[in-house]
């Protein structure tokens, strides 16, 4: 049997399991909130394979997770998108195996407004960025005004109670209909020409009012180009669209925000019996806003006071790890200093094995050395030179042919001083010289045999 999720813990400190806790919260919640409706934009749509959908709901402050099974998926005629504006009916519960709070959903409709939503916000984000929002640019309405334009239809309540604020406050205050359409297609260009001609007919202020509507009914004065003309407007104007909880893009780029059309009249119309009850108001709604800050704000002191953990603990904490890094700082600091020690002292043994002094030892006794052995080797060349010179003297002078002629040979030599090797290179009567073993001979041919010689039978 579970126990009622409502009653408290005994004082004899029941201990939960976290599933026991899970499940208490999760009864807990799905008997308070069995069904709301809530509404917000989707984002992080998730379609898994089962058909099952999984989404955020958010909206500018907050966001709770949603489940929507796939048999209330099935009844869901549009098709979910993040960014899409819904209301989702469900209950509220808790996923035990995480201990996610969520929102288990069985009907989703549309909100009609999250697209308009987006566009609006886009809007707005890049006219502000252009400075058509800065305050530097806004200017005061006048304290007494004479000639006011009312930008407006000339049907409806809203003109009227503008008149009657006028006629009860100021009647002295001259007033001037500068009619325009104020919902629909043609809306938005009535608007942009309407004040144009307000503009130009010199009014000490311009009004721009419409009653109160949806976002849809009241679009046309979050368009560019109402904004852009109000922006262009040489004459203060008082924006008034809407009720006080609507808010426009002419409201943001008007020099003053009027929440509803009687409030701008008055506003061009002071009372002083109204300022001083507008005072008093607004000092009672001063004094319960800051009544209840003082109460958020001492119910989230008391939680962060229950949070706080003693400073002593935490300098406690901060002196132990201060301890810790000191003593590692140390031995980081010593083992650095015996690592640089070391390094150093194999650096000197290596100077020290090549210091120059022991090198210039070992060159002077080497240059000594070598110095020693340089005159044995000299002769040793010399007397190797010597021989070898002898050895060719002796094989020249054997083949040389003043040997030959010695052994008494002789060469002949042509007038060109040419050998004559052949008995054919002379001819009969040819002088020759012939070289001997001692000096030279002049010679002539007799006859070189070459030719033969006929001799007569009869000699």
């Amino acid at each position: 049997m579970f126990k009622d999720p409502f009653q408290r813990l005994g004082l004899d400190r029941e201990v939960l399991t976290v599933s026991q806790l899970n499940q208490r919260a999760r009864q807990l919640l799905e008997d308070v909130f069995p069904q709301v409706w809530v509404e917000g934009e989707i984002s992080n749509l998730a379609r898994p394979a089962s058909g099952h959908l999984y989404f955020t709901l958010k909206d500018s402050n907050a966001q709770v997770r949603c489940a929507l099974f796939r048999q209330n998926a099935l009844r869901v005629r549009q098709a979910l998108r993040d960014g899409l504006a819904v209301k989702v009916r469900g209950k509220v519960s808790l996923f035990e195996g995480r201990g996610d709070y969520q929102l288990i959903a069985d009907a989703v409709e549309p909100a009609g407004d999250g697209a308009l939503r987006l566009a609006f916000e886009a809007l707005k984000e890049k006219l502000a960025a252009e400075g058509l929002f800065s305050p530097e640019r806004k200017r005061p309405l006048p304290a007494h005004p004479q000639r006011i334009g009312i930008v407006s239809s000339p049907t409806g309540a809203v003109i009227r109670d503008i008149i009657s604020v006028f006629r009860r406050r100021a009647p002295q205050v001259e007033l001037t209909l500068v009619p325009t359409a104020v919902q629909g297609r043609e809306a938005t260009l009535q608007i942009v020409r309407a004040l144009q001609l307000a503009d130009a007919k010199g009014f000490d202020a311009i009004i721009l009012a419409r009653g109160g509507g949806s976002l849809e009914d009241l679009w046309c004065f979050n368009e560019e180009a109402v904004a852009r003309a109000i922006a262009a407007c040489a004459t203060p104007v008082v924006s008034a669209v809407g009720h006080e909880t609507d808010v426009s893009i002419a409201d943001f780029v008007a020099d003053v925000r009027a929440p509803t059309p009687s409030a701008a009249a008055e506003l061009l119309a002071p009372h002083t019996g109204d300022l001083q009850q507008r005072l008093d108001s607004l000092r009672r709604r001063l004094i319960l806003r800051i009544q209840d800050r003082l109460t958020r704000e001492r119910l989230r002191l008391e939680g962060t006071a229950r949070r706080l953990r003693h400073p002593g603990e935490r300098l406690r904490q901060q002196a132990q790890r201060l301890d810790d890094l000191d003593m590692r700082l140390r031995r980081a600091f010593e083992r650095q200093l015996q690592v640089r020690n070391e390094r150093l002292a194999r650096l000197q043994t290596r100077l020290q094995a090549h210091h120059p002094g022991r090198a210039l030892a070992l060159l002077r006794q080497k240059l000594d050395s070598l110095a020693a052995r340089l005159p044995h080797a000299t002769r040793a060349i010399l007397r190797e030179r010597r021989q070898r010179l002898d050895g060719l003297a002796q094989n020249l002078h054997i083949v040389s042919p003043l040997a030959t002629l010695g052994r008494g040979y002789s060469i002949l030599l042509d007038e060109r001083g040419q050998a004559v090797r052949r008995a054919a290179q002379a001819q009969p009567g040819q002088r020759l010289k012939a070289k001997l073993g001692e000096g030279e001979l002049d010679v002539r041919v007799e006859d070189n045999h070459q030719t033969p010689v006929t001799l007569s039978l009869l000699d």
